[in-house]
């Protein structure tokens, strides 16, 4: 691939994104701060759709990890607009395949032979051309003996230049995170540089094939004693590291739900399962398959529909490229949000979010702990279709209840979360595509009982150090009552109040705002009355100067504090 192709790639991509931005910021971010919310989000849902087509067409020309972002998108059924999804939903089958010669050449230079010797037969059609590899139906030769087990295999072989694309791609998304992290709020809220090079390590750790093959292994052996989940076998004399053969497993895609409900299998059972075995993977094993996007996983049918009209079934795992890894650190923390949302403990919850990072330092804890309760009192137990029913209305008083929260955001991102936050986001969009009614909360619920049963019938020391925390609260309450009154004594007392302090902060960046609005309005029409006078130089001065006022008024005033 010459250097000028790699150029104008690299160009393409950051002016895509470099377009989108200025949209966004004009529109969501400008026209609000000059009142013209209403405006923008009338607006908002046609202009997202122009981008994602415009997305959709550089992904398909691209290739490479800009597919691998229309793949997460469009796996967002719970969150994002359903004309978005369906832009995105075939983004996956678009990606154009490489010419079979070039396929043919590095699979012959990796395996040391030519696909005639390796294999009875090898289609030069692809089965699926994915973002990094091409896949190819083949079949083994019959003197292979060490896998008499099957002999329909397929064959990932990886895309020729794929590693400088990599480079190239990951090049333009460092420099649009560069943008990103100027801007405060993303700054405040994210390690963008952090999620980056996360994600950059996972994508080439996903074209390492040998590696693969291990994930592969790994994944079959701790799902071995579960009859619902298949892994395909690796075919090692045939596997190196830009070519991989696997068992052919390809069934029914878990997005085709017209092909599962036609196979007799209940759609609300394969999505009860599907979250079973993530809930597995990432709080017991620490080891999870990250990348669940409609092309890697499939629904089996192993019979006919039996009297009843029901029929047995495998969830098939493909791809082990992108696998994720929960330190047990990190799993104790999650462990900790999941038993706190299992038993609607908003203090519980509060505390597991300060243990795992995610709040920003001086958060209004207690406000947190508010929100949290009434999110459980409003919308707990409710399935995705009765959460889609709620009324605005609804959602206006919760938003009105808790505008200052909302308006802070005290919610950052660490970047050791991308991979499962990235995870958990693609599943929750695919439990509900195939289960309108799906309800997370009966499934969270069993599961956050079984960990608390495990937390306290195997580990004592959880209840000794429970006795002891209340011990040492007790022991500590006439000395803190002292210090208390010795600084009142001294009148050193200082009392914190985050919900005032925010309130204050408010007004004075209102008072602020107002007055750098006065100015702007009397530069401004002065201006405009001297200017068609003899006096057109003073007009044309304060008129620049009324420009300075204007934007100080919607940047700076916004944010200026005499804190």
């Amino acid at each position: 691939m010459k250097a000028s192709e790699l150029r104008a790639r690299y160009r393409k991509i950051v002016i895509f994104f470099a377009h989108a931005a200025a949209n966004i910021f004009f529109w969501d971010i400008f026209l609000s701060r000059l009142g013209l919310r209403p405006l923008a989000r009338k607006t908002r849902s046609k202009r997202l759709h122009k981008l994602t087509v415009q997305f959709r067409a550089l992904a398909i020309e691209m290739g490479g990890v800009m597919i691998k972002v229309g793949q997460f998108l469009s796996s967002r059924q719970d969150v994002l607009p359903a004309e978005i999804i369906k832009e995105l939903a075939g983004l996956q089958d678009e990606v154009p395949p490489e010419d079979f010669a070039d396929i043919r050449e590095k699979a012959e230079r990796e395996l040391g032979g030519s696909l005639d010797e390796k294999y009875q037969f090898f289609e030069t059609r692809p089965l699926a051309a994915a973002s990094l590899g091409q896949v190819h139906r083949a079949r083994l030769r019959e003197d292979d003996v060490e896998n008499a087990a099957f002999r329909d295999v397929v064959v990932k072989v990886q895309r020729p230049h794929i590693e400088k694309i990599i480079k190239v791609d990951l090049s333009a998304l460092e420099r649009v995170g560069g943008w990103l992290a100027r801007y405060k709020p993303v700054r405040k809220r994210a390690d963008v540089k952090g999620l980056i090079d996360e994600f950059a390590a996972t994508i080439y750790e996903e074209i390492d094939y040998l590696a693969e093959g291990e994930n592969a292994e790994n994944f079959q052996e701790i799902f071995a004693d579960q009859p619902h989940i298949h892994v395909p076998h690796v075919v090692w004399d045939l596997t190196t590291k830009h070519v991989l053969t696997l068992e052919d497993v390809f069934a029914i895609k878990i997005t085709d739900y017209g092909a599962i409900t036609a196979a007799g299998i209940d759609r609300a059972e394969v999505a009860r399962v599907l979250l079973d075995t993530y809930l597995q993977q990432i709080f017991e094993d620490g080891f999870f398959h990250a990348d669940p996007h409609p092309g890697n996983l499939f629904v089996t049918p192993l019979s006919e529909p039996a009297e009843d009209g029901t029929v047995d079934w495998k969830l098939t795992f493909v791809d082990f490229g992108m696998m994720g890894r929960v330190p047990d650190k990190l799993r104790a923390d999650l462990r900790e949000i999941l038993i706190a949302v299992g038993t609607r403990d908003a203090g519980r919850l509060v505390r597991a979010y300060q243990q795992l990072g995610v709040l920003l330092p001086g958060a209004d804890l207690k406000r947190i702990e508010d929100a949290e309760a009434k999110v459980f009192d409003k919308f707990w137990g409710k399935s995705m279709s009765e959460l889609r029913e709620i009324s605005l209305d609804e959602m206006r008083e919760f938003a009105k209840e808790f505008r200052e929260l909302i308006y802070e955001m005290p919610f950052q991102i660490p970047h050791n979360l991308l991979l499962l936050g990235r995870t958990v986001a693609i599943l929750s969009g695919m439990c509900t595509g195939l289960d309108p009614d799906f309800n997370l909360w009966d499934q969270l619920t069993p599961y956050a009982r079984k960990l608390i049963s495990e937390e306290t019938t195997s580990n004592w020391d959880v209840w000794l150090d429970e006795l002891g925390n209340v011990a040492k609260a007790l022991i500590a309450i006439p000395t803190q009552t002292g210090r208390v009154l010795d600084k009142i004594e001294k009148g050193d007392l200082e009392v914190h109040m985050p919900r005032v302090s925010q309130q204050i902060s408010r007004l004075e960046r209102a008072v602020y705002r107002l007055a750098g609005s006065f100015v702007f309005g009397s530069l401004f029409i002065g201006g405009v009355i001297l200017y068609n006078t003899e006096n057109a130089l003073v007009g044309n001065l304060l008129l620049g100067a009324s420009l300075g006022a204007l934007f100080w008024t919607i940047f700076f005033a916004r944010g200026y504090s005499t804190r």
